[in-house]
């Protein structure tokens, strides 16, 4: 049996006389042994994404496209033969690259040959998206290190035993990391592409396109409801449980938005947004709230300069721990040490807590975590 690939509609560059947007590219990846549902599903999913063009044209969100190691069609696990639109030499410039699962993946060669090709794009492509077995294709690059990811519940363990530096849970159904999107199989892929929708044109589009794909609820009175929004899980929280205490065994080091951002395995952009949800204030000001409040308790050691304190917490000189200290606290660090009360900083170093910046609402993942003070 044989089918053409995604229509080729979409290569049309001109949709209507009042066009005035560019569908975003996606590259789906083909290759022999392609699982077809987690192809095609997606595929049809985004295909069907439009926005209202006026005088009753539609513009469709996404140009899709099929990308085969070669020119010649590949066969899916099904014998399904597709054609592919590109090759992996030839592909254009992607918004967005997908990996769909499929026993061929699981070969080293293929996977080798996707992981080299995605290194050669992945600074040009804003999101990489691997739906169920896809995972085979992105994690020998080495970027889902340290990185929270799922896949299909038949594949978790040998994905862990292989990868062991990934963050494997195949109990969730859709997991954004970063740049990096991953989900829990084939019945995912319609969910996962409805995500995407949604986050690149909002709830209303995503809505509009879920109701030709899922199964509406209903309620009580047997009328239908649209499906609950569907959503990424990220679990930041997570992450920086395990930030927070590194940042204060290293006050004396950079503690930039990038260095975190490596750290916490994320892209500056989305490790500033997702820290800011968490603690309510930007990594900066959080950071040198950490450092002035350490810096208070070192000021209680006898023979310490103001030099070697704020050297020691991470202050490039001692005017600059002057000005900051003034400005949180509203006097000069010495004067500050005299003025405030001998037995309450003596009880604060003993109980070894930091007091964590007040700037903004408190989740209950952060009242959760424990910071420890340095000695």
């Amino acid at each position: 049996m044989s089918v053409l690939c995604p229509t080729n509609k979409f290569k049309d560059p001109y949709y209507g006389p009042r066009r005035s947007m560019n569908p975003k590219r996606i590259g789906f990846l083909g290759f022999e042994g392609v699982a077809a549902s987690e192809l095609t599903r997606a595929v049809d999913v985004l295909a069907a994404a439009t926005l209202d063009g006026g005088y009753g044209n539609r513009i469709s969100c996404y140009q899709i496209s099929t990308i085969g190691f070669t020119s010649e069609c590949f066969r899916a696990e099904s014998g399904i033969a597709f054609w592919p639109d590109s090759t992996l030499e030839t592909a254009s410039e992607l918004d967005t690259i997908v990996i769909p699962g499929g026993d061929g993946l699981r070969r080293s060669l293929a996977s080798e040959t996707i992981a080299e090709w995605l290194m050669a794009r992945v600074n040009e492509t804003r999101r990489v998206v691997a739906i169920g077995g896809g995972i085979y294709g992105v994690a020998p690059t080495g970027l889902l290190d340290g990185r929270e990811v799922t896949t299909h519940w038949r594949y978790a363990s040998d994905v862990a035993r292989c990868f062991p530096n990934l963050h494997v849970d195949p109990r969730r159904h859709l997991v954004k990391d970063g740049a990096f999107y991953t989900s829990s199989g084939p019945g995912a892929a319609i969910d996962l592409s409805l995500a995407l929708i949604e986050e690149d044109y909002g709830r209303h589009v995503s809505s509009g396109v879920a109701q030709d794909f899922v199964s509406a609820p209903t309620n009580g009175n047997g009328q239908h409801k649209l499906p609950s929004p569907l959503v990424f899980d990220s679990q930041p929280a997570n992450r920086f449980a395990e930030l927070i205490p590194w940042i204060m065994r290293n006050l004396h080091e950079d503690l930039s938005i990038n260095t975190l951002a490596r750290r916490a395995c994320m892209s500056p952009s989305h490790f500033n947004r997702a820290f800011k949800s968490v603690f309510g204030s930007a990594p900066g000001e959080f950071v040198e709230t950490l450092r002035i409040n350490e810096a208070k308790r070192r000021l209680s050691v006898p023979k310490r300069t103001l030099e070697t304190i704020a050297a020691s917490v991470g202050f490039a000189d001692a005017q600059t721990f002057r000005r900051a200290f003034e400005r949180r606290l509203g006097a000069k660090p010495r004067s500050y040490l005299k003025n405030f009360n001998g037995s309450s900083i003596a009880a604060a170093s003993a109980n070894g807590e930091a007091v964590l910046p007040q700037t903004g609402r408190i989740s209950g993942a952060q009242k959760g975590l424990a910071i420890p003070t340095q000695h």
